[in-house]
């Protein structure tokens, strides 16, 4: 069984399925950034005592988030991952290959110095969504200077083979990117990473927070200019409050991890039994992290079941890209029909989430696409 929590998602009378766009505040981290929001509101880069406390309390998040992490580098505090991923790329130099189902923040960062004259190359995936080793040595060749790919996929899952992919890169002598933000706390982070974007509140910490882990001896360029507050250049005061309700959160996923992926399994479980078949799954089955169930069924369209399942919150996608009206672009790169890609839906399912209610949604989900069916019959 999840968790109890005072003002869980099922407390409020909906079930939340919606993992990977957001988490649900842990109570542990609630608690360590209260006494920063009252008596302890001290300018962490302030000299007097309250400054230096604030500090202190900065540097306790600082470590508890890096014990996540590979040793060897330096966590800098970032406004969220995409201000992370944005400094990684934009502060390196040199051609950059990335994969084509990345996160927008990538995608889009790539694009807009590829505009200002850096050579870009895309990979492909397969139809389980995972890059092919030979086309990626292919194209990571000597002079390269960035190799991005994401850990885990925020739409559907996949596990890429990072460390296979950064052994490629630092054998052209290219620096390694690994966004994490999906993965991080979950999926073990390979050492050979030269750095690394996280975000907070996509481990039961608060939004508004992330971070870019640099690997020592790794110089970037700065994205923002001022103080300088961050070592590896970042500049803008921190918020004691969130560092501190980031660290609570990463440390309670070291505290957890056997047994939050132990209750992931049982969720993915039973929510694919209920399903059934005539639900296809999206990506690879065996290389995923099971707390993220992307799938389809022809016939389906999942803009009017998520309209319709108004006590359940699910997504067909990224939460990026709603509103948007095109396919997912992961779902695209797959080689799945538009039909096919508005027939799919995602569900994010995790520590708080019960037994009981993963097989509610399976009966709601399940009756809403049978009405689909009679109406269009």
């Amino acid at each position: 069984m999840a968790d109890d929590r005072d003002g869980g998602a099922g407390a409020r009378g909906m079930i939340y399925l919606d993992y990977q766009a957001t988490t649900p505040l842990a109570p542990e981290a609630r608690a360590a950034m209260l006494p920063f929001l009252d008596d302890k509101f001290g300018n962490p880069h302030s000299p007097h005592r309250m400054g230096r406390e604030a500090a202190a309390a900065v540097e306790v998040a600082r470590g508890q988030v890096a014990s996540l992490l590979p040793e060897g580098g330096r966590v800098a505090f970032t406004g969220g991952a995409t201000e992370a991923l944005n400094w990684a790329i934009k502060g390196t130099r040199g051609p950059i290959v990335t994969v084509a189902t990345e996160h927008a923040a990538v995608l889009d960062s790539v694009r807009a110095v590829g505009q200002a004259g850096r050579a870009v190359r895309i990979l492909p995936v397969d139809a389980e969504g995972l890059v092919d080793p030979e086309q990626a040595r292919a194209a990571i060749a000597p002079g390269t200077g960035l190799v991005a790919v994401m850990l885990v996929n925020n739409e559907i899952g996949v596990i890429q083979p990072v460390e296979a992919l950064a052994a490629l890169a630092h054998q052209a002598g290219a620096l390694f990117l690994c966004d994490a933000v999906q993965g991080y706390g979950r999926v073990p982070i390979p050492e050979s990473c030269d750095l690394v974007a996280i975000s907070a509140h996509k481990v039961h910490g608060p939004k508004g927070i992330g971070a870019l882990w640099v690997r020592d001896g790794v110089a970037l360029e700065p994205l923002l200019h001022g103080g300088g507050q961050e070592a590896p250049g970042r500049s803008g005061t921190l918020a004691p409050m969130l560092c501190a309700g980031f660290g609570a959160a990463a440390a309670l996923m070291v505290a957890r991890r056997e047994a939050d992926t132990a209750h992931v399994e049982r969720l993915w479980l039973i929510a694919t039994r209920r399903l059934g078949p005539e639900w296809r799954i999206n990506g690879s089955v065996e290389r995923r992290w099971r707390g993220n169930l992307n799938l389809r069924r022809d016939g389906v369209d999942s803009a009017r079941l998520i309209s319709d399942l108004r006590e359940l919150a699910f997504s067909a996608g990224s939460a990026c890209a709603s509103g948007s009206g095109r396919p997912s672009h992961v779902l695209k790169a797959l080689g799945l029909s538009d039909a096919q890609a508005r027939s799919s839906i995602r569900l994010g399912f995790g520590r708080y989430t019960s037994e009981e209610e993963i097989d509610r949604a399976a009966t709601m989900i399940l009756d809403a696409a049978a009405r689909q069916r009679m109406w269009a019959a």
